[in-house]
């Protein structure tokens, strides 16, 4: 038996040596046969060409999944020489179809530039005007048998992506735009062009589409989620443009913001453009700080300041709210004398009386009393002078002035305490500001409220910019603020809800000198008071009716806030007070 089994063993280890050497045979023939000369050539002859896959641009939407920037598909369409029969039928159904000049298609078709075998004669074709054409195509190749001439042979059509905003001019300025080359400008375009615009891809393909690789995935831009509500920012715009008219004021800014994570709701400007028309950016902006003033436009804020003055002195042990004051209307510092907005003497004020009657006296007589070094330090804290790092492209910063500053001067101590002689953007002063509404903790401003990638979503967390005074200083000053509203009647009064706030109202500075005929008029308040949950910032530049902000921002703050709580949901203080009660 185990003889038997020797000899099936070597037999069948026989066998399958004599496979492997056949094999071996086989392979070395062909090698060296004229079919694998063949073989090798084609393969030496198998051209590539490199070629970039580009991303869709991500999406961009508000807080509750509306599309405010979107893709949408146009063509380019160009002629082929190499096959165009008859390019009297091109150049009269394009011009047709897209109001194109027949002659200079026709000269375009006919004199091409030396070495050229295809032209581009229109791009960025809406998808309708293009299937109108490709449909016609189609017609003229079906009744070529019948006697056509050659129809609209040649004549190609190329699909690729394009930005399109389908709130048009809704939310511009915050939006920014993209141009045909995809770049993205202003606004969230700009500030996050790198990451909505993605990574492009660069491979090798085959020349021969029978034999092309299966084109690689090209994960798309990431798509970014806003902090804005599009219901508060057409109302916004809305609220704006009716205040314009109302005032005739010759431009103006609304922002509202959540003072607690510094959310951006919404951000209205005067001038705003429909995104879908870049184009017409000249013919709309003079300057590039006019796109959204909000972040771009310095000025001299004037009253609303006296908040943060406020928040120094009382934060500095300078003063309390019962501190006293003999106000005659005027006060000499820096050999200058500054009296209050009416000219007028007050009496005896407490710090309440300081803020409600908006006495520039008072302010100079606290701040005096800080002393420079303090007071600065506040307002450098405050964030004045520098970017707030809101993430919109285009901000920039306003200026302060200080001490060894080559042009400071003394009475500088005076006119800064109530927002004269001092720059900033309406962000920077909300900024400054959110550290009252939000017990001492100053927030960013932002506007982006997550990013999506890859089918994950990635919230951005608040971020805050410091403490520059305590949580008691904050809860004082909200208190003395919400008083001075409601012991004046204020027209920034909000009805079921306690609000604070200040008026500011700043003459504007002509060639050195400042205009009491002109001014930027503004309010900035908060609310409700023992839970903010909104900052409102409302400026209008050069109003005609009336020069006061009491008279013009106020009435548009309580206006602004009213839409606000509707549209944010927010109860009434005494509904509120029932739940937390319960």
């Amino acid at each position: 038996m185990r003889q038997q089994y020797a000899r099936r063993t070597q037999v069948l280890t026989s066998v399958l040596g004599f496979i492997a050497f056949a094999i071996i045979v086989q392979m070395t023939r062909i090698q060296n046969s004229a079919e694998a000369a063949i073989f090798s050539q084609q393969a030496e002859n198998y051209a590539y060409e490199l070629k970039t896959f580009y991303p869709d641009r991500g999406e961009i939407y508000d807080r509750n999944g509306r599309l405010l920037a979107g893709n949408k598909t146009v063509y380019e369409m160009g002629v082929d020489l190499t096959t165009v029969r008859d390019p009297h039928a091109i150049a009269f159904a394009v011009s047709a179809e897209l109001g194109m000049d027949y002659n200079q298609l026709m000269d375009a078709i006919q004199n091409p530039p030396d070495g050229l075998s295809y032209i581009v004669i229109a791009d960025f074709v809406e998808a309708q005007q293009a299937l109108n054409l490709q449909e016609l195509k189609k017609a003229l190749q079906s009744n070529a048998a019948e006697g056509t001439l050659g129809g609209l042979t040649g004549l190609q059509f190329k699909a690729h992506p394009h930005r399109s905003y389908p709130e048009d001019a809704l939310a511009s300025n915050i939006i920014g735009f993209v141009t045909r080359e995809g770049r993205g400008y202003f606004g969230i375009e700009g500030k996050y062009d790198t990451l909505l615009a993605g990574n492009s891809v660069q491979v090798l393909v085959p020349t021969d589409p029978n034999k092309a690789f299966e084109i690689p995935r090209v994960s798309d831009g990431t798509t970014l989620i806003l902090t804005i509500n599009r219901d508060l920012q057409a109302s916004a715009e809305e609220i704006l443009d009716t205040a314009l008219s109302t005032y005739g004021a010759q431009g103006g800014t609304i922002v509202v913001m959540d003072p607690r994570n510094g959310e951006l709701l919404a951000i209205a400007s005067s001038r705003r453009m429909d995104l879908n028309q870049f184009w017409n950016y000249n013919v709309i902006y003079d300057k590039s700080n006019q796109f959204n003033p909000a972040i771009s436009t310095p000025y001299e804020p004037g009253s609303v300041t006296k908040i943060l003055t406020m928040a120094a002195a009382l934060d500095s042990g300078a003063v309390s709210p019962e501190t006293t004051y003999l106000d005659t209307g005027s006060i000499l510092i820096g050999g200058v004398t500054i009296q209050n907005w009416d000219r007028q003497p007050w009496g005896m004020q407490s710090m309440t009386g300081c803020l409600q009657h908006s006495l520039n006296v008072c302010m100079v007589t606290i701040t005096d009393k800080m002393g420079a070094g303090v007071f600065y330090k506040y307002l450098d804290a405050f964030g004045f002078g520098h970017l707030t790092g809101v993430d919109l492209e285009g901000e920039v910063s306003g200026r302060l002035k200080v001490p060894g500053d080559s042009d400071w001067y003394p009475v500088d101590l005076g006119t800064n305490s109530f927002g004269q002689g001092v720059t900033a953007t309406p962000m920077q002063v909300m900024m400054a500001a959110s550290s009252v509404a939000n017990n001492g903790r100053m927030v960013v401003p932002h506007a982006l409220y997550a990013m999506v990638r890859d089918g994950r979503q990635y919230n951005v967390p608040a971020q805050f910019a410091g403490s520059p005074i305590k949580e008691a200083t904050a809860d004082i000053l909200s208190e003395m603020l919400a008083i001075s509203l409601e012991a004046e009647a204020s027209l920034a009064l909000v009805p079921g809800y306690r609000v604070a706030g200040k008026t500011g109202t700043a003459q504007i500075p002509v060639d050195g000198f400042y205009d009491s005929t002109e001014t930027n008029t503004s309010f900035l308040g908060w609310g409700p008071v023992d839970d903010p949950q909104f900052m409102i910032y409302v400026w209008l530049e050069r109003p005609s009716e009336s020069i006061w902000g009491s008279e013009t921002a106020a009435p548009v703050f309580s206006e602004m806030a009213e839409k606000t709580v509707l549209l944010l949901d927010i109860p009434p203080d005494y509904i509120r007070q029932q739940l937390v009660a319960k």
